[in-house]
Parts: C-alpha cells; sequence; structure tokens
C-alpha cells in the first residue's frame, strides 16, 4: 500500500495500537482503487484542484510545465493535458496552453509579449473586441497600438515601428471577411524581429497550416514561413455545439510557449474538466462538421449572390470577394460563415428588418454551432476605412440544417424586406 493510501478501518492510537476509523473518516480515506488498464472512446475526466502528492521529494520536484507530473489543478490535469496535445496536433503545433474563452486567449498573448513602451500592430478588420482591448486596458498600461491596412502589406510594413514588438493577422478580418496576402504580411513582420500571432478560430487548424505558410508554394525556402503564434477561440468548431466557453494558444518554439505558460500561471487562468470534456467529445467530428458547413455556405453564397436587393457577397472562397485570390493561393476549404451587403439604395431599417424576418436563423453571436445565426452590423462604428465596402452589411452564420430549408428561409426574408420598404 502507497503513502497515500491509508488503511480506512484502523488508525494509530497514541499507545501504538490500531483502532477502528470513524465511519466518515474512513469513507474519506478508503483504500480501494479500481483496477488499470481502463480504456474508452473518451479519456477520463479529472476535476482537481487539490493533487496529492507521495511525498515531499515529489512535492518539489514535479515538474507540470513539461506535462511530467502533476501539482496543482490550475495547471493541469490528464484531460487538459490531453486536449492540449489534440489541439497542437490539429494546427501542426507543439505546444498548447488552454484559456476560459477565445478572448481571455487574446488577451493572454498581449499580456505576455508586450511590456510598457511596446507596440501592438492590429488589422483594421480585427475581432472588435480586441481593437477595443488595445485602446483601452492596453492603453492604461503603456502599450501602443496602431492599426494597419489588412489588405495592403505595404500599410502593415510602413506601420511597422522600433517599438513595435506584436502584430495580429486575421484571416479572414473578422465580419467583413476580407482575406490578407497573409505570407507577405508574415514575411515583412518576421524581417523586422516582430512576433506574429493570428487568430485561427475561421481556420481551425483546417483551411491552411499557419505554422507552414510555404505549404503548397512552388521552391519552398529552407525555413518555413510561419506565424508564430495562433489563438484559437474552440468555442466555434472544436466544440461544435454553441455551448462551450475556451480558448487555445499553439506555438512551435520552446522559448515562446514558456513565456506563455508562465503569464498563464500568473493570472490563474483555468478551464472546467466538464467544458474539456465536451471540447473532446466534439473534436473528432471536427473535420466532418467543417466541411459540411463549408458546402452549405458556399452553396448558400453562391445563390444569395444573384438576389434582388442583395449587392455584394463576402465570402472569400467567392471569385470578387476582397482577398479571394490570396485565400485561393492558400486554402481549398472554408468556414461556413460569410456576411452579404444589401443594397445602399435601400434604407438601413432594411437590414434590420430582413434579421427580424428570418426565422430558421436566430438572432445571436458567435458561429459554427448547429444553429444558423444572423447578426447585422454598422460598418462605420467598425472600421476606420470601410470605403470599398457599400452597403449594409449582415453576417451569416450556417449551421447544419438543411440547406434548401435555409434557402427558403432567407428567399421568405428577402421578400418581406423587399415588401417592407416598397
Amino acid at each position: 500500500m502507497s503513502q497515500q493510501e491509508p488503511k480506512a478501518t484502523t488508525g494509530a492510537t497514541e499507545q501504538g495500537a490500531e483502532r477502528t476509523l470513524d465511519p466518515v473518516s474512513g469513507l474519506i480515506h478508503h483504500p480501494y482503487r479500481p483496477p488499470g488498464g481502463f480504456e474508452s472512446v473518451l479519456p477520463g475526466v479529472h476535476k482537481a484542484s487539490t493533487v496529492y502528492f507521495p511525498d515531499v521529494k515529489a512535492l518539489r520536484t514535479r515538474d507540470w510545465r513539461h506535462k511530467e507530473g502533476y501539482t496543482y489543478g490550475l495547471h493541469g490535469t490528464p484531460t487538459t493535458f490531453t486536449l492540449e496535445e489534440r489541439i497542437a496536433h490539429l494546427e501542426g503545433a507543439r505546444h498548447c496552453v488552454l484559456a476560459p474563452s477565445g478572448l481571455s486567449a487574446l488577451a493572454l498573448v498581449n499580456l505576455a509579449l508586450l511590456k510598457p513602451g511596446d507596440e501592438v500592430l492590429l488589422p483594421d478588420n480585427v475581432y472588435g473586441p480586441s481593437k477595443e482591448l488595445a485602446r483601452t486596458m492596453l492603453a492604461d498600461w503603456g502599450v501602443a497600438h496602431r492599426v494597419y491596412n489588412p489588405m495592403d502589406p505595404a500599410s502593415a510594413l510602413a506601420s511597422m515601428g522600433p517599438s513595435t514588438r506584436l502584430m495580429w493577422v486575421e484571416a479572414p478580418g473578422s465580419v467583413t471577411m476580407e482575406f490578407p496576402d497573409l505570407r507577405a504580411l508574415v514575411r515583412d513582420a518576421r524581417s523586422r524581429g516582430i512576433t506574429v500571432a493570428l487568430d485561427n478560430t475561421w481556420g481551425a487548424g483546417l483551411a491552411f497550416k499557419p505554422f507552414d505558410l510555404a505549404h503548397g508554394m512552388d521552391g519552398r525556402a529552407d525555413q518555413p514561413l510561419a506565424v508564430d503564434v495562433c489563438m484559437h477561440a474552440l468555442t466555434k468548431y472544436p466544440s461544435g455545439g454553441g455551448d462551450v466557453l475556451m480558448g487555445s494558444i499553439t506555438t512551435v518554439d520552446r522559448r515562446l510557449h514558456e513565456k506563455l505558460l508562465m503569464a498563464h500561471m500568473r493570472l490563474g487562468v483555468g478551464v472546467g474538466a466538464n467544458d474539456v470534456e465536451a471540447v473532446l467529445r466534439s473534436l473528432p467530428s471536427i473535420e466532418l462538421r467543417y466541411d459540411a458547413q463549408d458546402r452549405a455556405a458556399r452553396e448558400l453564397a453562391s445563390w444569395l449572390a444573384v438576389q434582388h436587393g442583395v449587392a455584394q457577397v463576402l465570402h472569400p472562397a467567392l471569385p470578387g470577394s476582397p482577398g479571394h485570390a490570396h485565400w485561393a493561393s492558400l486554402c481549398t476549404r472554408a468556414a461556413g460563415i460569410f456576411s452579404i451587403l444589401l443594397d445602399e439604395q435601400l434604407p438601413a431599417s432594411a437590414a434590420d428588418a430582413f434579421v427580424d424576418a428570418l426565422r430558421l436563423f436566430r438572432i445571436g453571436y458567435s458561429w459554427a454551432g448547429p444553429v444558423s445565426l444572423v447578426v447585422p452590423y454598422a460598418l462605420d462604428a467598425m472600421r476606420q476605412d470601410c470605403s470599398h465596402l457599400r452597403g449594409h452589411l449582415v453576417r451569416l452564420c450556417i449551421g447544419l440544417e438543411a440547406v434548401d430549408d435555409l434557402k427558403a428561409d432567407l428567399a421568405q426574408a428577402l421578400s418581406v424586406m423587399h415588401d417592407h420598404h416598397a
């Protein structure tokens, strides 16, 4: 019997004899351990704050940072270590840390890699809360930021200054879906010694290889072109159910990972075991769901492109969408999300009328779940420069409903919109 498995029925008295433990003590310290060797489809769910050590030497020497042991629930359990390894594999990385949400993962990257006097670059079409974080909290802590035009690599290059330490990239951009020349942006940043962080939620580890952007190119260089950090909102495709909040940060470089990991520890960032279980359960079907929603979104996007009242469809896989050529040079897949621009000749209230008329599409944020979602956005409140986009923007996130049912819903909502503004 090991040191951590005390007898449940007896205990030492002052005279050295053994006595029977109180029933509750016996219950708490019961010696039974189930036999090892159990295996099933899903790994076990380990919940812990306290983690036992067999002796003081183990207490002092266990190394949680390299996944060689366990010290405290916040620093990892078999359940969280398993998900981290699988997400790293999905994205072609070597290291991963988990966070309670995509936004917390994004914030963690900034906090780990930036200090007062540094500067971070953000694309104009960056995820909105990322821009807000830079404008408020990072600014309060002495970190400056600049916004660059993601569709003009020269704009990004001109924005890189002596204090620039981190550049965020998105492919495609949030809501307006422009797909940048990711290779050029990364190449220029790396030539200046600037760390590049990618929000890879859209790509989900499936659309392209973020840690090898030279993949598929002729005349590959000896050193693959790659981002340094991938942030991924596991809330979306890895979860797939619309019921879990979680994020991840993956890297290839060990030293960079340790900077992120230590910030993760010092901030006390943790995730719940049941949420990890839910992601582990959904992860094996991610490719099937991604491809199904991709096919449905492309069919609906192509159909909407020729509908009366729709001025433009913003979907990187569609010719004519901003950055389509960049998407085509890097990807064969696309997430099941796109936006449409309703005719600018319609009043601003047309977008709201269209959205309110939808029945299968539910009004709500997030995406990649089984239910199709819709949200109208005010362009001028989101971008410094939206001159290339004319009309009223509505974002559509395609779920797992039958395409014909979604098409019928969109058709009737467009009809209601036209009748309302006739």
